[in-house]
């Protein structure tokens, strides 16, 4: 075979290749031959790209900083040069290639460069797709044991402050108390409904915390907390709205939004050094995207200091703080993302060093509103496993007039629903040892459909997928007062 037909079966093969580039530069990077795969890949025909320099295939900002120069040069000096980066096609479209260019030498002396550039766009989609993927799961796992802990430390102090609570309550409403006495009975009042929040917040971490959304105009609800916002902050940082009108209602838990929105204030007035002249913006719009549900998004902004990457990562975990011992529990944004994910929302956290940082919310619009009103009944079945709870709340119920059966566990409570048709209201704690409340209240209106359940918890880990429909909860620590205004009247039904 001669050297010619070597030749020739060589530019066969290249003309036979379409999924790659395959093309000649001279020395200075001038295009000298073409392949079918160049044509299908970049969209130019030979006779528009030989003689051209391949430099019109970078992107502006690559061309315009010397990047093909330094790819012929690499490949010149170090015998090949490889890479991945955007390039462009004739319509104006980017791709991501992958390119490796080798020097063609002739007798020693180099002559051109062979250049290969594949098309990866879609392998490049695929890897990023499999690496955030990945980086997600390590995300949740950390955030999922992190819950975990807060789970049953705040079950456990709930606990504690139920039987608290009623029990200065109770001494409270004794009129021959001394001023002095009840002065102390009103502080330890203010103490525990601390730990009280102290417990919300973690649970709301954790997606323990149970919310009651109702359908909000979130810019009624800004405006409504604003002075309570500008009072957060002291007259060295300015507080401005910047509310979108006509935005389409949310189901968000009131309460906890206004909560979330004050833990964003407060974390940007801190973020503020002394001396400079603070901004905070609380900023909200509609998001539309194709193909998606729309949504509100809530962001408050401020000229503060910032943060670095490393640190805006660990914003959202519990008792994460860069403050001062003593300025901040690191709580704050935690309370944030369990709020908003727990909403089916998102939290976004943008920030540069020196320049400022934004915290967004990202809420989906309301698409459903809430149902009718139900009744209530007077005759109450109570069941908890913590006898201490059971005697305060069950003497308070019975001094306003209602009739209270109690029960331990489970067991006992289907018993005692067996036996005493006149049993209008199941009242039961959701995590007792044998039977949960949740199995109970299944198998209690299995027995009587009728029957109106209400169940109470610090938290909810997994279980509140499986709750009958119908169903009312209180989260602990609770007062008494809640469970009779339940029992009197209802404003809407249980919201899940």
């Amino acid at each position: 075979m001669t050297l010619l037909d070597d030749a020739r079966q060589f530019q066969l093969l290249v003309n036979s290749v379409v999924d790659y580039a395959i093309y000649m530069l001279d020395r200075e990077g001038h295009i000298a031959s073409w392949n079918p795969g160049g044509e299908r890949i970049k969209g130019y025909r030979a006779e528009e790209v030989i003689g051209r320099h391949f430099s019109l295939f970078y992107t502006p900002e690559d061309a315009a900083a010397g990047v093909p120069e330094l790819a012929l040069r690499t490949a010149a000096e170090e015998g090949t040069f490889e890479s991945e980066g955007w390039r462009m096609r004739k319509d104006g479209t980017r791709f991501w290639a992958s390119v490796v260019i080798d020097p063609v030498l002739r007798d020693g002396e180099l002559i051109g460069f062979a250049k290969v550039t594949r098309d990866v766009t879609e392998q490049r989609k695929a890897r990023l797709a499999v690496e955030e993927a990945h980086r997600a799961m390590l995300q949740a796992q950390k955030m999922e044991a992190i819950g975990k802990l807060t789970y049953g430390l705040a079950h456990d102090f709930n606990n504690l402050l139920t039987v608290i609570t009623n029990s200065l309550d109770t001494l409270s409403a004794q009129d021959n108390d001394p001023e002095r006495r009840r002065r102390s009975i009103i502080t330890a009042q203010r103490a525990a409904d601390r730990g009280a929040l102290l417990t919300r917040q973690l649970l709301a971490f954790s997606r323990g915390q149970w919310l009651r959304p109702k359908p909000h105009d979130i810019n009624e609800l800004i405006s409504n907390s604003g002075e309570i916002l500008r009072r957060a902050c002291d007259s060295s940082v300015q507080v401005d709205f910047e509310l979108a009108p006509g935005l389409a209602r949310v189901s968000v838990d009131g309460a906890q939004f206004e909560a979330a929105l004050l833990n964003l204030v407060v974390n940007a007035r801190d973020a503020i050094p002394p001396g400079r002249q603070g901004r905070i913006v609380i900023q909200t719009r509609q998001v539309r995207e194709a193909g998606k549900p729309d949504r509100v998004a809530i962001t408050v902004g401020d000229n503060g200091e910032g943060m670095p990457a490393e640190v805006v990562a660990r914003a959202a975990e519990p008792f994460f703080t860069t403050k001062e011992v003593g300025k901040g529990s690191g709580l704050g944004l935690s309370q944030v993302h369990g709020f908003v994910t727990q909403s089916e929302g998102r939290v976004a956290i943008t920030s540069e060093p020196g320049i400022g940082t934004s915290v967004t919310m990202s809420l989906p619009a309301l698409q459903e509103e809430t149902g009718p009103d139900l009744s209530i009944a007077p005759r109450v079945l109570m069941v908890d496993d913590d006898s201490n709870i059971v005697g305060i709340v069950s003497d308070v119920l019975r001094d306003a007039g209602h009739d209270v059966l109690t029960a331990s566990n489970g067991a006992q409570a289907l018993q005692l629903l067996q036996q005493d048709p006149a049993i209008d209201v199941l009242f039961s704690d959701v995590v007792m040892p044998g039977m949960s409340g949740v199995e109970l209240a299944q198998k209690a209106l299995e027995l009587r459909p009728a029957l109106r359940v209400l169940l109470a918890s610090g938290y909810s880990e997994g279980w509140l997928d499986n709750v009958p429909p119908g169903i009312d909860f209180v989260a602990k620590p609770y007062r008494a007062m809640q469970i009779l205004e339940l029992l009197r009247a209802r404003s809407g039904p249980p919201v899940r």
